[in-house]
């Protein structure tokens, strides 16, 4: 396999294996995720060439669109190619309004996981993260309730996404967990998804480290974000400035800063477009010096 500038390669994820650059399919429907994308057949060819190119993880949810992202992966893909890896996130839903919410109560978490059973055509899910959403479920409850579904055979690996230090802690007293999907990018500060506040980022940094220290995975979601004001023009003159550096483009030094950071590190950048999808796979290739990482490290 082809080396990365910023090894390793790979990343373990219990006993799968996959490069160490995904793809996740958030933005496989329309926009706001919901509904049909407006070029379905970009959409496919998106798809085709995640798996021509060797990206090997795929990270879905059955609430995308709501269904629309499941279904385009299985109508494209199915039967998956021998070592293509799928991850799924149970724990939230989509509102009529097209707003998230909360659906993490254990029958939901349930519901959730026959969905992307039935819609991925799967009968196991090599992943599957809780994705914590506070709605007045205890995080034991709705962990265990993950845990019981593991037991069933209809989950490979638990992971766990948009959950603090403390959580993560607590889960891994009561079962092995293979990798934690947060908030992370180089524009650092909170964000919010809808109405819905993801994780502190307090403590972030300590959760990438403790990823690597227990040889657990961590997918950085919105990992493409650019620092600045929602909603208005965001700049980030040292991501330019690294990126004009180097004749590659800014997203394209954000994932590469991202790999640089730790060797937990496993992006998973989405895209409709096949020529993003391109430059995003050519990011591992980036060698960034040391004062590139810190340029950028600073800047945050």
């Amino acid at each position: 396999m082809e080396s990365f500038a910023h090894p390793p390669a790979t990343i373990r994820i219990g006993d799968l294996e996959v490069p160490r650059l995904g793809f996740g399919a958030m933005q496989i429907p329309g926009p706001m995720v919901w509904g049909e994308p407006k070029d379905p057949e970009r959409v496919r060819t998106v798809l085709k060439r995640v798996v021509a190119l060797g990206i090997q993880l795929i990270d879905t949810s059955w609430y995308y669109g709501p269904y629309v992202s499941n279904r385009f992966i299985a109508e494209t893909l199915y039967p998956y190619p021998k070592g293509l890896v799928i991850a799924t996130k149970l724990g939230g839903k989509r509102t009529p309004d097209k707003g998230w919410a909360p659906f993490i109560r254990p029958d939901e978490l349930r519901q959730g996981c026959d969905e992307d059973l039935k819609g991925l055509r799967l009968e196991r899910i090599d992943i599957v993260h809780l994705r914590w959403l506070d709605h007045g479920v205890p995080f034991a409850e709705a962990l265990d309730a993950m845990i019981e579904l593991q037991k069933q055979g209809k989950i490979r690996h638990l992971a766990l996404s948009n959950v603090s230090l403390d959580q993560i802690r607590q889960a891994l007293e009561k079962v092995a967990i293979v990798g934690v999907q947060n908030l992370y990018n180089v524009a650092a500060g909170e964000q919010k998804l809808g109405q819905l506040p993801h994780a502190a980022v307090a403590d972030q940094e300590k959760i990438v480290d403790l990823c690597a220290a227990k040889k657990m995975a961590f997918l950085p979601f919105f990992p493409l974000a650019i620092p600045g004001p929602p909603g208005q023009k965001r700049e980030a003159p040292a991501l330019a400035a690294v990126a004009k550096r180097h004749g590659k483009t800014e997203a394209q030094i954000a994932i590469a800063w991202l790999l640089a950071r730790s060797p937990a590190m496993l992006p998973i950048a989405g895209t409709s477009s096949p020529e993003h999808l391109e430059e995003n796979w050519a990011s591992r290739q980036i060698q960034l010096t040391g004062a590139d990482i810190a340029e950028i490290s600073a800047a945050r």
